[in-house]
């Protein structure tokens, strides 16, 4: 399994790590792991996200709506209106 070492941690940074462990039962290393993880699965949740809106408004962007017609919003709101 690789190693990973990391310098000129924040002493804050670093309690407040030592504590989350000792609160979860965990190792500090198991806490750090742990969180690393947990904020690599959130980066990739929000790229992903970004991604799928880019994809959204590039292919909306592209949509020509015939004159007259109504758009999403136009629609949304006329439902509320119900």
């Amino acid at each position: 399994m690789p190693i990973l070492h990391v310098r000129n941690v924040p002493e804050p940074l670093y309690r407040d790590i030592k504590k989350l462990a000792e609160e979860q039962s965990r190792s500090f290393n198991s806490e750090v792991v742990h969180l690393l993880g947990n904020a690599v699965h959130e980066e990739q949740a929000v790229y992903n996200h970004k991604k799928a809106l880019d994809g959204i408004l590039k292919r909306r962007a592209k949509r020509k709506l015939k004159p007259g017609a109504p758009t999403s919003l136009d629609l949304l709101r006329e439902d509320r209106g119900r």
